[in-house]
């Protein structure tokens, strides 16, 4: 049903790559979230709460350089113990906290040279723009539904996204105490796609429709991907995912599993995925006088701000 508006989509979708590692730690943590392309010009849309990892990544990272270069401004001897337990204690480096964060973005465009980041103030949405850049290595662009009505409960949607990070191209440098982006190990890491029903519209306190829920979960890593139908149209986009207790609890149930007596203990929850509407989305695209598309269908687009 989806395979030829995967292949649309897929064009203008990329991952945001993250690798973290905590103080003290050489164990580096590969993780992944997604963007979606919806003009020419590099501007694309994740998720709030992705885009707070990105600042904050940024933040870390000249913490505990600033860290790294006092440290190595204090001279070898008995007092050089004393001094690391201060300068921790002012750079907030505890064991476990998180010291680097590499983050990249991916087969998106050639040579910027920096990005801005725009956060939606009440909505898990954000704008992030590529500047400077030399070559755009993605294909196509978003078309955004111009009449959201168009879509009901009981219908079939879709979202794409990258959950599982299987990129190895980094390393722990011992030598400069940094991790790095490397050439060798795997650069790239698979998209995935979730299909589910339309099963309810979100709406705020004011009762404005302000997002789609579907009955299947949005993974870790598609927060920011499309959501579209099977032509390809966008719809929304994947922000969290929302744990509904269905009240069919087994408190220490006995049962015959493998041939022997258990005590089973179950909570069971329905994980349904929320996904930001496309009206509040073009909404902001406006607020911010960016170019979009809008159409009936994909190939059938008229430019909004251009």
């Amino acid at each position: 049903m989806f395979a030829d508006a995967i292949e649309r989509v897929g064009g203008f979708t990329r991952p945001i790559k993250f690798v973290i590692r905590r103080y003290k730690e050489q164990l580096l943590i590969p993780g992944s979230a997604t963007m979606f392309f919806v003009n020419e010009e590099g501007y694309a849309l994740t998720c709030k709460h992705v885009a707070m990892e990105l600042i904050n990544a940024d933040k870390a990272n000249k913490n505990y350089r600033a860290f790294h270069e006092a440290l190595a401004a204090v001279p070898e001897g008995n007092n050089r113990k004393a001094a690391l337990k201060k300068l921790e204690l002012q750079y907030n480096l505890r064991v476990h906290a998180t010291a680097q964060e590499l983050t990249q973005f991916p087969d998106t465009v050639d040579g910027w040279k920096e990005y801005d980041l725009v956060l939606h103030p009440d909505q898990d949405l954000a704008l992030l723009h590529l500047k400077g850049f030399e070559k755009i290595r993605y294909h196509g662009h978003a078309v955004f539904a111009k009449n959201a009505a168009a879509v009901r409960p009981g219908d079939m949607l879709c979202r794409l996204g990258f959950p599982f990070p299987e990129f190895s191209d980094y390393r722990y440098n011992e030598e400069t105490g940094f991790i790095e982006w490397v050439r060798d190990g795997r650069g790239v890491t698979p998209r995935f796609p979730m299909d589910g029903m339309l099963t309810r519209h979100i709406a705020d306190e004011k009762g404005r429709i302000i997002g789609f829920e579907l009955s299947t979960p949005g993974l870790r890593g598609q927060s920011g991907g499309p959501l579209f139908d099977r032509r390809g149209l966008i719809y929304g986009m994947q922000s969290q995912t929302k744990h509904l207790h269905l009240g069919f609890d087994m408190k220490e149930k006995k049962m015959v599993l493998n041939g022997r007596e258990e005590t089973v203990n179950n909570q069971p929850f329905l994980h349904v995925g929320s996904c930001v509407h496309v009206d509040v989305i073009k909404a902001f695209l406006d607020r911010h006088h960016v170019k979009y598309y809008v159409g009936d269908e994909p190939t059938n687009a008229e430019p909004v701000n251009g």
